[in-house]
């Protein structure tokens, strides 16, 4: 059985024992979570949501908060003196699926 969810914007396809990289979560490592946007339950009988499937949600276990890889902002305009350097680290959450329920 697999399904998809939606968090932070994006839709993911999950199964039990996947993990994933989301956008922060708020919580601890070790903590559960109840995402409820599912759009999708897959499987035999597929449940297919408009747009989410009523009573459905997804459990999972928190298993490491984190930040992305440093990315580099480099701004520069030729022959005018204008160089400007920023960097970037996106917080994440890694979650493990757990159960899916429909």
């Amino acid at each position: 059985m697999y399904a998809v969810i939606q968090a932070g914007g994006k839709q993911y396809r999950v199964e039990v024992g996947a993990r994933l990289r989301l956008e922060k979560i708020e919580g601890s490592v070790g903590d559960t979570v109840t995402l409820g946007e599912v759009l999708l339950v897959g499987g035999n009988a597929p449940l297919i949501g408009k747009p989410l499937v009523p009573n459905a949600s997804v459990e999972a276990r928190i298993v490491e908060q984190g930040r992305a890889k440093k990315i580099k902002i480099y701004k520069k305009k030729r022959r005018k003196g204008y160089e400007r350097t920023r960097g970037h680290r996106q917080p994440f959450t890694c979650i493990e699926i757990a159960k899916i329920n429909a």
